[in-house]
């Protein structure tokens, strides 16, 4: 009886390490939004990203975004990022909306994690003036 209780306790504080660590995604990806910070955004690229900018909506690959995005924070300087809503979105996916303010206006930002091989990887970003 007792290995079955430690098995559960081990369990349980699995599945609670996964959700803590899954929970810290989409902030990490928020805070490298708000400090311009591709190498912290990176850590959460899927293999293919779908980036909107301007309704110029392309896919591309991991290394691809963080050139687009590296490209993107270079010309607008990050003033304040404030996330205006955003949190799960069914089971296997999270969501964040923002307003960005940069040197060259304000963009709304939306974010979309989803959950593939026990993590949560950004698909989607998008930047709308």
């Amino acid at each position: 009886m007792n290995k079955l209780y430690k098995r559960l306790f081990l369990s349980i504080l699995l599945c609670f390490s996964l959700l803590a660590a899954n929970a810290q995604a989409l902030e990490d990806v928020t805070n490298g939004i708000r400090n311009g910070n591709v190498t912290m955004i990176s850590k959460y690229l899927d293999n293919t990203v779908a980036i909107t900018m301007s309704n110029n909506q392309s896919i591309y690959s991991k290394a691809q975004a963080e050139i687009v995005l590296r490209d993107f924070f270079t010309k607008n300087l990050v003033k304040q990022f404030t996330v205006r809503q955003g949190g799960p979105s069914g089971t296997s996916a999270k969501y964040a909306v923002g307003a960005l303010e940069t040197s060259n206006g304000t963009y709304q930002v939306y974010l979309v994690m989803n959950l593939k091989d026990d993590n949560f990887l950004l698909r989607e970003i998008r930047f709308e003036k």
